[in-house]
């Protein structure tokens, strides 16, 4: 599945302009690709507004937000690849939102990326149930000779309490 962010941040974009709010955005300035004026950029991170008064040509693509904007009176093409925008937000009253980390998804992850995510997570295996004999008879699940027949090797099921 695609990164849901740009989605998220076109919606929002068009919400907040629909309500006379002005969209500021949020960007981690320290990611690769981000072009915004590193004078205005304080502890790593950048505030911009992107109303449609305060810039021109804006795009909010899939890969990336961009649009042209004036600062300190020097025009400057700013690009923030979705990775790098952090949130967006009204300027009035914060009302907003704040983008969290995306997992990456299966279909667009590499093998390599698969099986180091998977290395230290838990995994789920099959395991052996326990003789009739070391369960307590209040523990187990009632259910008819019939059924347990149906099941070669095996015993009734049973529920085990583990505390």
């Amino acid at each position: 599945m695609l990164t849901s962010r740009p989605y998220l941040a076109r919606a929002l974009y068009e919400w907040l302009l629909d309500n006379e709010q002005t969209p500021y955005v949020v960007v981690d300035a320290g990611k690769p690709d981000v072009r915004v004026p590193q004078q205005f950029v304080q502890n790593g991170q950048i505030v911009l507004n992107i109303a449609p008064a305060a810039v021109r040509d804006l795009s909010i693509d899939n890969a990336a937000v961009t649009f042209g904007a004036r600062f300190s009176g020097q025009p400057m093409q700013v690009v923030v690849p979705m990775d790098a925008l952090i949130a967006i937000y009204a300027r009035e009253n914060g009302v907003g939102m704040v983008f969290g980390q995306e997992p990456v998804m299966p279909s667009f992850a590499s093998e390599e990326d698969a099986a180091l995510e998977d290395e230290g997570r838990p995994t789920l295996e099959s395991v052996e149930s326990r003789t009739e004999e070391a369960t307590k008879p209040s523990e187990s699940v009632d259910e008819t000779d019939e059924d347990s027949s149906n099941r070669p090797g095996k015993g009734k099921p049973s529920l085990r309490i583990v505390k």
